[in-house]
């Protein structure tokens, strides 16, 4: 009885370490795990109801409730009248609820059954008057020789446990202190919360082997999922086509009442009604219900135990083959809606994914190899943390902040936090609303160099959504998601960061859609009228939670630049009845964005990716370059589409700042000398050798059209570039002049054209020539052939004879 009371009394004081008591503490909340280790059950009704307040029952059970609670009653706030700050219960009340259950268990036998409830609580607040509230219950019960019989430590503990004023009760926490487990307590180790993912403790520090190493050997008998979470268990539960309203409907837990039987017979003018029962479905009813892992366990017959532990070092595929499926890996090539409702696809991620972020940051460049696979909502918001690089004690950071004293931004705030993502259950809940205004708050204070702007709560939704449990990291994957992706958006005077912004977006749409571009210039129709909302909360203000996360995962992966080429996305998917509408067709259109397919939208950002250079992105107030990377050589090992050109050194051959208004006069966007070379594939081993194209067995990537006249062309120039000089170049109408140079410039149509001369005004005229007559992927060299002379990469025709 010493072991239960010790072990009970263990986790009250966990409990009251983080803020909460039990209230509801009874014989059959007390649980016992296979080891008869105690287990606390439903202790989460009272912290989670506001302390009683918002249902219309008592929490607790009365035989067990503790004087000072039954004094109280059923206390409510009424927003009639003003009342007296409610007295919350604090972890003395579990004291009381432990003495009586550990009395019963002396004497074998339950209290107060030959009373009703009303009588119970009377007898119980009536023990106040007793010198000896032991001896009163037993002789109350006849069992005073049991008690005559018991250990001098177990009545002293009773004693203690049953002290009738609360102010002389000890609390669990100086109970186990008590000599009087001084036998029981050398019997238990010291419990260690593991250290979480995120936090500057070493996670290994209490790891511990087993004496017997085989005891870490498993048979095929095993039972692979017993190990694993409950969270885990109970999401594949759902995935193999479990329905636990169904399962309470079934149970009758829930019930449902038409209407019409719900009317009472007659009514009094004061409003009490006559005529019905009270409705049950308002009250507790803390049947236990067991779900049933039968169908789970048959959709995962056929998994095999190396599923759930996959060998992290392979460079073969990490997903296990199964009889069920030959070949899992081939569910890869499924849309992702389907795998994500793969019960046994999602197993085998899920296992993946828990062992690689166990292991961040170490395991940091094959998270970000199997996130560009997928990855599985449940292990999303840990996932996006690894790959946003959040690192360090992030709850003893946050939890210094000052989320309490009030600031000018509070009434904004409060505004905009109803009227975000509101058809969601959990951020329209109270406690949504509160967890919403505490991480804004905290971000506010930590960035004073910035502002609050409309917006800054859509973007704080996902996050929040994916760590509602967990405000530290939803405040750490925000702190780290903006400076990455809107680096001074929301800086008090942002119109220049904006602008910028718009104007890069412009030249994107001119890149990949000339047509498009030109249409939506012609009628006025610019970014500055639809855009702002969508870079300002990347998408989070136009789409809903469940295309933001798709979208996200791939954002995640991307660069700064990534965010433009899901804008021409979505433009793209619109473009139909963009070209066939007019300027206020356009404006009615964007009020109310129709259905754009996600998956599709993800797709085609990526191939646009892939077909715009790095420095054609290139942003003035983008965020600075990073510190080089550390020596585990995580930046080399990203996708092309993750590596920024901001990020990397600035050299000779880098895109020069320009003033914004000349940004805004050029159509087509500049590019470096640099990504010049590379995608031409130039190599030159000194300033005076000839340059040779790298042996690459490869179609060119671009046609580099030269527009000096045809002296300075023959001087020198880029290996395998055509000559159309400027002055010649088009006709009156604005059409190309026929020519050898202009035809293989139309055979290239489609592929990246790199527009290079000596007059930077001239370059920008011939590109917006090329963009009005619907050439796509158009470009300028930034600083014109000057930049690449000193690289000793200009060739010189061979003199013809």
């Amino acid at each position: 009885m010493l072991c239960i009371a010790f072990e009970v009394l263990q986790g009250l004081q966990y409990m009251n370490q983080h803020g909460m008591v039990h209230r509801a503490l009874s014989p059959h909340n007390i649980l016992l795990d296979q080891e008869e280790h105690i287990k606390l059950a439903k202790f989460g009704l009272y912290h989670m109801t506001a302390h009683g307040v918002d249902v219309d029952f008592p929490i607790g059970y009365p035989s067990y409730l503790a004087p000072e609670v039954i004094a109280q009653g059923i206390a409510k706030p009424s927003d009639h009248t003003p009342s007296e700050k409610l007295l919350l219960s604090g972890p003395k009340s579990d004291v009381w609820s432990l003495g009586i259950i550990l009395f019963e268990l002396c004497m074998g036998r339950k209290l107060f059954q030959g009373l009703d409830i009303s009588e119970r609580l009377k007898f119980l607040l009536t023990l106040g008057c007793m010198d000896d509230t032991i001896t009163v219950l037993a002789e109350e019960h006849g069992c005073l020789d049991i008690i005559k019989e018991l250990p001098e430590n177990v009545i002293s503990l009773l004693k203690k446990c049953l002290t009738f004023h609360p102010s002389k009760r000890p609390t669990p926490d100086e109970l186990l202190q008590d000599e009087v487990f001084s036998e029981v307590s050398p019997l238990y180790t010291p419990f260690h919360k593991p250290a979480s993912l995120f936090s500057s403790s070493l996670r290994c520090a209490d790891l511990t082997l087993p004496d017997d190493i085989s005891q870490l050997c498993k048979d095929a008998d095993s039972d692979y999922l017993g190990e694993r979470s409950i969270e885990e268990v109970y999401y594949l539960w759902c995935l193999a086509g479990g329905d636990l309203e169904k399962e309470l409907v079934n149970k009758e837990i829930i019930r449902s009442k038409p209407p019409i039987c719900t009317l009472p017979n007659f009514l009094f003018e004061d409003g009490e009604s006559f005529g019905q029962d009270r409705d049950r479905s308002s009250l507790l009813d803390d049947t236990t219900v067991t779900l049933s892992l039968c169908q789970l366990r048959n959709r995962l017959k056929d998994v095999g135990g190396e599923a759930f532990y996959p060998l992290l070092e392979d460079d073969q595929s990490n997903l296990p083959h199964s009889n069920s499926n030959n070949e899992l890996s081939a569910a890869v090539t499924l849309p992702l809606i389907i795998r994500e409702r793969d019960t046994e696809y999602q197993l085998n991620r899920i296992v993946l994914f828990d062992r690689l972020l166990k292991a961040y940051p170490y395991k940091k460049n094959q998270i970000w190899k199997e996130a560009r696979v997928d990855i599985p909502p449940l292990m999303r918001g840990l996932t996006w943390a690894a790959l946003l690089g959040v690192e360090g004690a992030i709850h003893t950071k946050y939890d210094a902040i000052d989320k309490d004293t009030p600031i000018p931004t509070d009434r904004q705030i409060e505004v905009d936090i109803p009227r975000c993502h509101q058809y969601d259950e959990l951020l329209s809940s109270p406690e949504g609303h509160a967890k919403f205004r505490r991480v804004l708050k905290a971000w506010v204070v930590s960035h004073p160099d910035l502002v609050y702007w409309q917006g800054l709560d859509s973007l704080c939704a996902p996050f929040l959504y994916l760590n509602f449990n967990n405000e530290a990291l939803a405040y750490a994957c925000m702190s780290a998601f903006i400076p990455k992706y809107l680096y001074n958006f929301f800086l008090k005077d942002n119109s220049h960061v904006i602008q910028e912004y718009l104007t890069v977006f412009s030249q994107m749409i001119a890149f990949h859609d000339p047509e498009l571009s030109n249409h939506l210039n012609e009628i006025g129709f610019i970014p500055d009228l639809y855009a702002i909302p969508w870079f300002l909360t990347m998408f989070t203000h136009v789409f809903p939670l469940h295309k933001i996360f798709h979208l996200w995962d791939t954002l995640l992966l991307g660069n700064a630049s990534f965010p433009f080429c899901i804008g021409v996305a979505i433009l793209q998917q619109l473009r139909d009845r963009l070209l066939a509408n007019g300027f206020n067709e356009c404006i009615l259109l964007f009020s109310d964005l129709p259905e754009i397919d996600i998956e599709r939208c993800v797709r085609e950002s990526i191939n646009l990716f892939c077909w715009t250079p790095k420095s054609a992105t290139y942003r003035q107030h983008a965020q600075p370059p990073k510190q080089p990377s550390d020596s585990n050589g995580v930046k080399n090992s990203m996708p092309y589409f993750s590596i920024d050109s901001q990020d990397s050194p600035k050299t000779d051959l880098s895109r020069e700042s320009i003033q914004l208004n000349d940004l805004k006069s050029e159509v087509s966007p500049r590019i470096s000398a640099e990504d010049l070379i590379d995608l031409c594939e130039l190599t030159g081993t000194g300033h005076f050798k000839t340059p040779t194209k790298k042996t690459k067995s490869s179609k060119p990537k671009l046609l580099v059209v030269d527009i000096r006249n045809t002296e300075d062309f023959n001087r020198g120039h880029i290996s395998g570039s055509i000559s159309i000089p400027f002055n010649s170049a088009f006709t009156t109408e604005g059409e190309l002049s026929q020519g050898p140079s202009t035809a293989m410039l139309q055979n290239f149509k489609g592929k990246v054209i790199v527009i290079v001369g000596n007059v930077a005004k001239h370059t920008a005229e011939f590109a917006a020539h090329l963009v009005k007559i619907r050439y796509p992927r158009v470009c300028i060299l930034d600083g014109g052939i000057n930049k690449i002379k000193p690289t000793g990469l200009l060739t010189v025709p061979s003199p013809q004879i």
